[in-house]
């Protein structure tokens, strides 16, 4: 699956079972982050297009927030090619 980060327009792919952010981490981007486990919003952003599924029943995002494409990438898996908005996002290369 691909991965296209904006603004920054940098892209990578992301295996099946991996979360967004472990995929961003393989490829060598940096997307903020901490918890790791859906709670903290440290890496909180949009989702433009694409879909994911949830590895945690529950993610720390609102019903409202969901609604309006913000996803939480640590716990986030995705189910086809996505892009998402990820402002502060840089390559560690």
């Amino acid at each position: 699956m691909k991965v296209r980060i904006a603004p920054a327009g940098l892209d990578f792919d992301a295996e099946p079972g991996h979360t967004l952010l472990q995929a961003a981490e393989a490829a060598g981007i940096e997307l903020p982050s901490s918890c790791r486990n859906g709670t903290c919003r440290t890496c909180l952003c949009r989702l433009t297009s694409g879909q994911v599924r949830y590895r945690i029943e529950w993610p720390g995002v609102s019903v409202d927030e969901k609604e309006e494409g913000w996803i939480l990438p640590c716990v986030a898996e995705p189910l086809g090619d996505v892009r998402l908005d990820v402002p502060l996002a840089r390559s560690l290369f």
